[in-house]
């Protein structure tokens, strides 16, 4: 598919979603299928040749329709709300168009920096306190997550290793497992995010959670706030007294997916301090790493050779291309990676002339 088509066939599709939308309503909520019912209905085996956009179209209408449970229908009750609009879904596409993938500044400012001030915006609509912001070097901030399940076992994750830390700090003969032997995790009768993937991490009633002794205290305590029922411990007035004029949780977490017209996955959590997260999750392979890093002006939330450090450091500085490292065994290289699709040699062979001409520089100025 080339540009001209892709032109065509998008007004198709668009056409097609807006038409879907619109008659919604008229179509069966639940679908009268059975089990296995869409394997006799499309080949066996991948074809060899591709089928034309008209035929798919026929096809998602004759074969795959039958077995959609409309969400968005105004007959569906069931599960939770799953919010979508027309402009998340244009904003769908050109994210599908830049197709960048925000796994650190680097991998593209905007992505992270438009990230970190929506968050603000959202924190301040929903009148979160100042700690959770971000803005104005604040400690807080917030973080889109794909669910409130991956937003609770973030926050849970985070916690144990800020105590681990904390207790190990203190107390240096404590081992790892020693401290995560009695760790607890609380949660209300009513959260349907259980976290059974901690091991030895259990969940108990908040009263056993001050119980288990010095290796756990107050201190030890991470409140993650995620819908109305999973933070009911925290608000309802019989646990206020164990917290000791505690006001607020350390996270909160809900879901635009379902209130605020944007497509799933979008998952808006807050911390009140940042740090708490990318200490437990920060990584640190070299492709990661980038000039800003430790810059203070940039949230990240995942966690040599001076020659070819220097020549990447030019590469990088001119634009042309854009390159990241890696470590192979002892040696720092530079990787070049086919990444487009649209590569062609010349391509190839520009970017390798460039590189030659910089590097020419570097030894030059390693000689003088």
């Amino acid at each position: 598919m080339n540009a001209s088509e892709f032109r065509r066939r998008g007004k198709e599709m668009v056409d097609y979603m807006a038409n879907y939308m619109e008659g919604i309503e008229g179509r069966q909520v639940y679908p009268d299928v059975e089990p296995g019912y869409l394997r006799p209905l499309i080949p066996a085996a991948a074809p060899q040749e591709p089928d034309t956009f008209e035929d798919i179209i026929n096809d998602v209408e004759k074969i795959i329709m039958p077995g959609v449970t409309h969400w968005h229908s105004p007959y569906f009750f069931a599960y939770f709300p799953t919010a979508s609009s027309y402009p998340a879904m244009l904003a769908d596409m050109l994210c599908g168009a830049i197709g960048c993938i925000g796994f650190s500044w680097a991998a593209s400012p905007a992505c992270t920096e438009l990230e970190t001030v929506m968050m603000d915006w959202l924190g301040k609509m929903l009148e979160l306190p100042k700690a959770f912001l971000n803005e104005k070097a604040g400690e807080g901030g917030g973080v889109i997550q794909g669910s409130a399940s991956e937003a609770t076992l973030v926050a849970l994750l985070a916690a144990r290793t800020k105590v681990i830390h904390r207790l190990q700090a203190a107390s240096p003969e404590l081992t790892q497992a020693a401290i995560m032997e009695k760790l607890v995790a609380y949660s209300s009768d009513q959260a349907i995010q259980m976290v059974a993937t901690l091991g030895t991490t259990t969940c108990c009633s908040f009263d056993n959670l001050l119980e288990v002794g010095p290796i756990c205290n107050k201190e030890d305590i991470w409140l993650h706030v995620d819908a109305a029922y999973a933070g009911s411990a925290f608000i309802c007035p019989e646990f206020r007294h164990l917290l000791n004029g505690v006001e607020f949780a350390d996270s909160f977490n809900f879901n635009p997916h379902k209130w605020l017209l944007v497509n799933f996955d979008c998952s808006a959590m807050w911390v009140k301090k940042r740090t708490d997260l990318t200490g437990a999750f920060r990584l640190d392979p070299t492709y990661l790493k980038h000039s800003h890093q430790d810059s203070g002006l940039i949230t990240d939330y995942r966690g040599s050779n001076k020659v070819n450090e220097a020549l990447l450091q030019r590469i990088n500085s001119a634009k042309k291309i854009h390159l990241v490292p890696c470590h192979l065994r002892d040696k720092f290289v530079l990787r070049f990676a086919i990444c487009s699709r649209t590569v062609e040699s010349a391509h190839v062979q520009r970017a390798w002339e460039h590189i030659k001409e910089l590097a020419a520089d570097v030894l030059r100025a390693e000689r003088e």
